[in-house]
C-alpha cells in the first residue's frame, strides 16, 4: 500500500494499464492489482507527481489545469496572417479583402442585419464567476486587451451579470466563451429554421466542382441591435464588459445568422451555393461557371465587410 504495508485481503500480483478520463483529460497509468474488496482504485504519489492535478482540499475535489500552450492557441486564433494570399488562386487575388484578418480586427458597420435580444421579465441575472488557473488569467487579460482595441467590447453597467469560461475543443485547445444560459431563459426564442442536411446535399447531386469558404468567426460580422448591448453583459475577475458584436453562445445567434446570410445571398442562394450559417460552399459542373460563381461570391462578401479565412 502506500505506506509500504502489504494489503490484509492479498498480495499484489499483476500490473495493468488503464486509460482514464475525467475533466476532459485523459491519461494512462499503470495498476497494481490486489483484492482490496469494496475500496476504489487507489492513485499514489507517483500518479500525482506525473499527472500535476490541482486539487481543491477544502472540497476534496481535482481538476486538471489546461497546459498554457494550449490555451495560448485562444489569443493566436485572430492574429494576422502575414501572408493572407499564400493559399489564395491567383484569380482571386484581387478580392484580397475578403481574406483581410486586420479588416476583420474592427468593429463593424450596422447593418439592417442585427441581432435582437427580447427579454421575457425583468430582473437582475447573476451569475458566479467560474475559477481560472493563473493561465486562464493571463489569456482572459489579453483577449479582454484585444477585444477593447478592436472595438468589439466595452466597459458595462449592466445588471445581467453572465459568467465566462474555457471550453475544451476537439483538437485539444480552447475557446472562451461566456455563459449566456440563464439569459437564454429569459429571452424570446428564434425560431429561424437552420437548414436540413439532406436538402442541402440535394443541390449538389450534379455538381462536379466545389468551394468551400469559412467566414472569419462569423457571428462576430453581425452587430448586437442598438439599445441591446446591456444584455449581453458578461463578468470577469477583472471587471463587467457587454459586446458590441452578436457573441458565441447567444440564445438565437445560429437563426439570426442564417438569416442574414439567406438574404444577403438571395440571388444566389442553391444555385451556385448553399449555406450553413458560416459556412458557405460554392457548386457548379464546369471550370468557367465555377469561376464566376467564385468571383461573384467574395464580390457580394466584400461588400457587406464579410472574410473569410484564407487558409481554408
Amino acid at each position: 500500500m502506500l505506506d509500504g504495508s502489504t494489503p490484509k485481503t492479498g498480495k499484489i500480483w499483476k500490473k495493468v494499464a488503464l486509460e482514464l478520463n475525467y475533466d476532459h483529460h485523459t491519461m494512462t497509468h499503470k495498476f497494481l492489482v490486489s483484492p482490496i474488496g469494496q475500496h476504489s482504485p487507489i492513485l499514489g504519489i507517483k500518479w500525482l507527481e506525473l499527472e500535476q492535478p490541482e486539487i481543491d482540499w477544502s472540497s476534496q475535489q481535482l481538476s486538471f489545469p489546461i497546459p498554457y500552450s494550449k490555451i495560448a492557441n485562444i489569443a493566436q486564433e485572430e492574429e494576422a496572417d502575414p501572408e493572407p494570399l499564400r493559399d489564395i488562386p491567383a484569380q482571386y487575388h484581387k478580392f484580397a479583402k475578403a481574406f483581410g484578418e486586420e479588416e476583420f480586427n474592427k468593429l463593424p458597420p450596422h447593418w439592417s442585419y442585427v441581432i435582437e435580444i427580447e427579454l421575457t421579465k425583468d430582473g437582475l441575472l447573476d451569475g458566479l464567476l467560474y475559477s481560472m488557473t493563473n493561465a486562464e488569467l493571463v489569456t482572459l487579460k489579453q483577449w479582454l486587451e484585444d477585444k477593447l482595441k478592436a472595438g468589439k467590447i466595452c466597459p458595462s453597467k449592466s445588471p445581467i451579470l453572465s459568467p465566462v469560461m474555457f471550453v475544451p475543443k476537439k483538437d485539444r485547445s480552447c475557446h472562451l466563451v461566456v455563459d449566456y444560459r440563464k439569459l437564454a431563459a429569459q429571452s424570446k426564442k428564434n425560431i429561424y429554421p437552420l437548414p436540413q442536411p439532406d436538402d442541402l446535399m440535394s443541390k449538389l447531386c450534379r455538381a462536379k466542382l466545389f468551394t468551400k469558404l469559412d467566414l472569419h468567426w462569423g457571428c462576430n460580422n453581425v452587430r448586437v441591435k442598438e439599445g441591446d448591448e446591456w444584455k449581453t453583459a458578461f463578468r470577469t475577475k477583472y471587471s463587467l464588459f457587454e459586446t458590441l458584436v452578436m457573441p458565441f453562445g447567444l440564445s438565437g445567434a445560429p437563426g439570426a445568422f442564417q438569416a442574414m446570410m439567406n438574404k444577403v445571398f438571395q440571388d444566389l442562394l442553391d444555385i451556385s451555393m448553399i449555406i450553413y450559417i458560416d459556412n458557405i460552399l460554392i457548386f457548379s459542373c464546369n471550370p468557367a461557371d465555377h469561376n464566376s460563381y467564385v468571383k461573384e461570391d467574395l464580390q457580394c462578401l466584400m461588400d457587406m465587410q464579410l472574410f473569410c479565412k484564407g487558409s481554408k
